[in-house]
C-alpha cells in the first residue's frame, strides 16, 4: 500500500445512484491482478468523534478521467478486501 500520509489530500466527488453528490477523501490506491482498486473515506462529516468507514471502489481509467465505481459482485469485492488485510499483516510483522 502507498504511505497515505505521505500523499497529498485528494478530494474525490462522485454521484449516487440517487444523483446526490457525495464528496471522499482518496487515502489510497490498491493495485489487484492489473485493476486499481481506491480506497476512499467520506467527508461529508468530519465530527472526530465518529467513526467513518472507508469504502472500497473499483477505479477504471476512460479517456483522461479517472472513474470510481461501486464494485456489485460480492466475489469480486471479497476478494479484495482479502487482498487489503493480506497486505496489512505483511506490514505489521
Amino acid at each position: 500500500m502507498t504511505n497515505h500520509e505521505e500523499m497529498e489530500e485528494q478530494l474525490i466527488e462522485t454521484i449516487d445512484e440517487e444523483g446526490n453528490i457525495i464528496n471522499f477523501e482518496l487515502i489510497d490506491i490498491i493495485d489487484m491482478d492489473g485493476q486499481e482498486y481506491g480506497l476512499l473515506l467520506p467527508k461529508e462529516n468530519d465530527d472526530p468523534e465518529e467513526e467513518k468507514e472507508v469504502v472500497l471502489m473499483r477505479l477504471t481509467k476512460e479517456g483522461e478521467e479517472y472513474i470510481f465505481e461501486m464494485i456489485e459482485d460480492d466475489e469480486e469485492f471479497n476478494k479484495v478486501v482479502d487482498y487489503i488485510d493480506s497486505l496489512d499483516d505483511t506490514e505489521e510483522e
